[in-house]
């Protein structure tokens, strides 16, 4: 009997080979195909690398047992915060190793709809279908103040310096059908400076790049404009056919961005003199709303000065398009469930989106696209 001959050794077709780290961009080596016959050699691709995350999709899950409602990176790029169904806040780092340095799980009595970071102090701003708009140091972990701020549920909040005084604004929009302002910080008034009544519920709102405006998305289909310092509506943005899920202004502070329950994305004008008498800019599809009436939350690129949009959708895709062209750069995939938030990096071509399968995925961007 002939002796058994060696064994081949074990193909590499399709295997993903990671160099060490250096000084130079990261870059992946990626064996196409491979064999021992001359006629079939190995083709290698190499990646290059566009950010500082440990690799190209990174997930970030376990905190959360419900759908996340928000997320958003902090102005430095370095952390992000997650607010959910569940109740709670989880904190994150951007880069390696990823850790969930922490968890708020007592600020609130019912979901936690929304957040922001503070622009100027180590301060998180939360609003919850509790009606209330809380405060948390991030340095303790602490709730520093907690407002009863409306009779509704509370959609959606925004943030702003308010011109040179130094004083940070924060307008929270509620099923109560008001808009109401307040004195960021920690020493600010349990009192509204300014409520804006619109007779509808208010779906979502952001402020102007000067501070001066708000836009408020309502469930009358329309996009409200308010003066501040008038104290009244000065004109309304029109295009949508459902309600405004959510508002986000451009890098510039030329251009809103607004998704809506009709699966259109509208971008609209918001310069002082628009060339359009309707001020639409641009009309996007391919992020579908689904049924289920979630207020979906869009972004723009920052990295790059605004050249990009995201809006996830629920066929479990999160859509990017090119804002000068409307096209559809990206469907990007990953999760399980509708994707409900979206944010980008502050200085890096990062995405982090956000699930109703109460996962987060961080995903690197090819700036050249």
């Amino acid at each position: 009997m002939s002796k058994r001959g060696a064994s081949p050794p074990p193909s590499t077709e399709g295997t993903l080979i990671k160099r060490a780290r250096s000084n130079s961009p990261a870059q992946n080596q990626i064996i196409i195909s491979s064999g021992n016959d001359d006629r079939q050699k190995g083709l290698i691709r190499s990646v290059k690398r566009t950010s500082n995350l440990e690799a190209p999709i990174v997930s970030l899950s376990g905190s959360h047992s419900a759908e996340i409602l928000s997320c958003r990176f902090d102005p430095t790029g370095q952390n992000i915060a997650a607010c959910s169904a569940d109740r709670s806040v989880s904190l994150w780092r951007t880069y390696p190793p990823n850790t969930n340095y922490g968890l708020l799980s007592s600020h609130h009595k019912a979901p936690i709809l929304d957040l922001q970071w503070s622009l100027f102090s180590p301060l998180l701003y939360t609003v919850s279908a509790d009606q209330m708009l809380s405060f948390t140091d991030l340095t303790t972990g602490q709730r520093t103040r907690k407002i009863r701020a409306h009779r509704g549920i509370i959609n959606a909040l925004d943030r702003t310096m308010a011109g040179g005084a130094g004083i940070e604004l924060i307008a929270t929009a509620s099923d109560d059908g008001t808009v109401r302002v307040w004195e960021g910080g920690e020493d600010g008034s349990k009192s509204s400076i300014a409520v804006f009544e619109l007779g509808c519920p208010a779906t979502s709102v952001a402020w102007s790049a000067d501070g001066q405006n708000l836009y408020i998305g309502a469930l009358d289909n329309e996009i409200h404009v308010y003066d501040l310092r008038k104290g009244e509506q000065v004109y309304a943005l029109t295009g949508h056919t459902d309600t405004p899920t959510s508002l986000a202004l451009s890098p510039n502070g030329a251009y809103l961005l607004s998704p809506s329950f009709s699966s259109h994305t509208v971008i609209h004008d918001v310069r002082p003199f628009s060339p359009s008498p309707t001020r639409i800019h641009r009309v996007l599809q391919g992020a579908p709303a689904g049924f289920e009436n979630t207020l979906l939350k869009g972004a723009w690129s920052k990295d790059d000065g605004g050249q990009r949009v995201a809006v996830g959708g629920a066929d479990r895709m999160v859509c990017v398009w090119d804002v000068d062209s409307g096209r559809v750069l990206y469907k990007l995939p990953g999760h399980r469930g509708t994707v409900t938030c979206v944010d980008f990096h502050p200085k890096e071509p990062i995405i982090l989106t956000g699930s109703k399968d109460g996962t987060m995925l961080l995903g690197e961007l090819d700036p050249g696209v």
